[in-house]
């Protein structure tokens, strides 16, 4: 047994020299750095600024190049001629042609405007000529419908879903916090159990070795010898089971902070300062902070969007194409640039259901019901939002309370203890009550060790949910990320 307690006690020195000590504001701070959820939240991040960068440059000139260089083609074709029968024509030929144009979205119209030009050149190979064919500006529209505006609702809603993102990823950073300081007392409540334990085993075996001497001299009864030596084994399992506990929730800290090393020394966080939280406080940050907000107002702008969109097309059917410019053909390319011809044409399509059984009433409807559908759930998770803030700032408002509480009575279990140990040494009490004691001790110990974890997720969880730090009295925020 002594063997034992020797070989725990330089394990120990061996492991406290090389651990790595770390508070939990380190802990926080590593992982928001170089944990995996911060590094999927980069990605998630960087994807949603790409696509708002797309959606900003929709809305910017594009100039784009067209060109084919070149189509051969050395084959029979058939071919309709003007007397409407059927000839099969041998066709040896190369094109060349590019377009060049500048395209423009307009968001009030919800069509595309641009500006073109044309070059084609026709070689011949049977009998060694060519042609030319350009069209030096061609001005064009086009919308394919002229009762649903897609550019205005993409107007609306993308900079929303922009500004969603940015704020669900200071929440993501708040709760990377959160579960940090969950592993962090994971691992802390561990530790200290494991001090316990073996603490705990070094003093009953102590008081073991007492009692059998107090054994032999009559003083005490076989009994209770026989259950302080069952005190002994049990708190030699307690120290291995302890022992694999602490090595499991060392990895689990370790792998999340991504650390060379787990053997970590943590130190128990201090109380806050004492600050004020107000229910009004707290829901008015929320309410200017969180993305929720953000995302009940695009939500309703796509549910509008929907009925916007079967509205537009449903029943009357209407786009347009048009087009305006000057062209020129012929054999010679110097003599292509003089004498243009007009080009222009115009296109309306229309199209209406004249009889589609309800079907268009069926939609349109749908549509609708489900707009309804979504507002009343955004109703019942607004009155959720709220309902959560205000609870927890209840909750809050009690946690200094519970953990003092819970101090003061770990103070008295131990010193309950030592009395009772000094008793015991003393024959004044038997085994049974110094277990008892024990017991409370250990319980004392580690109800602190939870209420001082719930006083900080709490404390994690108002910051996750107002987004604003009422120690500093500002909102938080986040560097800006910079993606190349």
């Amino acid at each position: 047994m002594k063997n034992l307690i020797i070989y725990f006690c330089f394990l120990l020195t061996i492991t406290i020299y090389g651990q790595q000590q770390i508070t939990l504001e380190q802990a926080i701070s590593i992982a928001q750095k170089n944990s995996p959820e911060y590094k999927a939240l980069l990605n998630q991040n960087q994807a949603s600024y790409w696509r708002y960068r797309r959606f900003k440059a929709g809305f910017l000139p594009q100039l784009r190049l067209d060109a084919t260089l070149p189509s051969y083609s050395n084959s029979i074709n058939r071919l309709t001629n003007d007397e409407g029968v059927d000839i099969f024509v041998q066709s040896n030929q190369s094109i060349v042609e590019g377009n060049l144009s500048l395209n423009q979205n307009l968001a009030f119209t919800g069509g595309t405007l641009s500006l073109s030009s044309q070059l084609q050149r026709v070689d011949y190979f049977t009998d060694n000529s060519k042609g030319f064919s350009v069209v030096p500006f061609s001005i064009n529209y086009r919308q394919n419908s002229l009762f649903y505006n897609q550019f205005k609702w993409d107007k609306k809603i993308e900079p929303l879903i922009y500004e969603e993102a940015k704020r669900e990823f200071i929440e993501r950073m708040e709760q990377i916090s959160l579960n940090t300081s969950r592993r962090y007392f994971a691992l802390l409540k561990a530790q200290v159990q494991s001090r316990i334990a073996k603490s705990n085993f070094s003093n009953q075996d102590t008081l073991f070795q007492i009692s059998k001497g107090r054994y032999k001299m009559g003083k005490i009864a076989e009994n209770d010898l026989l259950q302080i030596e069952l005190s002994v084994l049990n708190s030699e399992n307690e120290v291995i089971s302890n022992e694999i506990n602490f090595k499991r929730t060392s990895q689990n800290l370790s792998r999340f902070l991504v650390l060379d090393t787990e053997n970590i020394l943590l130190s128990t966080p201090k109380e806050l300062t004492t600050f004020t939280v107000t229910v009004k406080k707290a829901l008015e940050e929320a309410k200017a902070n969180r993305k929720a907000v953000i995302e009940f107002r695009r939500r309703r702008l796509q549910a509008e969007q929907d009925v916007a969109e079967v509205k537009g097309n449903n029943r009357l059917q209407m786009s347009l194409r048009a087009n305006f410019g000057i062209s020129q053909q012929g054999n010679t390319f110097d003599n292509l640039f003089q004498d243009f011809n007009q080009q222009q044409n115009i296109v309306v399509s229309v199209g209406i259901p004249i009889l589609d059984w309800g079907v268009s009433k069926s939609r349109r409807k749908l549509v609708e019901a489900n707009k309804d559908l979504e507002f009343t759930n955004i109703e019942i998770e607004q009155q959720e939002f709220e309902q959560e803030i205000y609870l927890h700032v209840l909750n809050w408002q009690n946690q200094r309370n519970f953990l003092e509480t819970a101090k003061k009575a770990q103070e008295i279990a131990i010193k309950r203890y030592e009395i009772t140990k000094k008793r015991f040494i003393l024959g004044k009490i038997t085994i049974t009550d110094l277990n008892l004691a024990l017991q409370e001790k250990d319980r004392s110990i580690l109800s602190y060790l939870n209420s001082l974890e719930k006083f900080w997720t709490d404390y994690y969880t108002l910051r996750r949910l107002t987004l604003f730090d009422f120690i500093k009295n500002e909102k938080i925020k986040t560097e800006d990320i910079i993606y190349d």
